[in-house]
């Protein structure tokens, strides 16, 4: 399980991000990258990492589900992810 402080790091991350969003499009089309570069550094979206939603994992993510693959075998061998089924032949 990832630090809650790693957790929280990414959560002010993705505010920033969504917080200066209209702003740092509206600068790139007008191609003002003195601007850009005023801007804080964790407001760029390159900066962002996916993370499991749950153990906040970085590594392993899967997208689809939002979940580290650990987690997400855990969730759907005991059926709790909706469609998932474990293959058998």
């Amino acid at each position: 399980m990832a630090k809650e402080s790693m957790k929280a790091r990414e959560i002010k991350r993705q505010k920033l991000v969504d917080q200066y969003a209209a702003k740092r499009e509206k600068l790139k089309t007008e191609g003002d990258y003195v601007g850009l570069s005023r801007l804080p550094r964790n407001s760029n979206p390159i900066r962002l990492h996916n993370r499991c939603k749950l153990t906040g994992r970085p590594k392993g993510y899967m997208r689809q589900f939002g979940l580290s693959r650990i987690t997400f075998r855990e969730m759907a061998s005991a059926g709790l992810i909706p469609g998932i089924k474990k293959a058998s032949w």
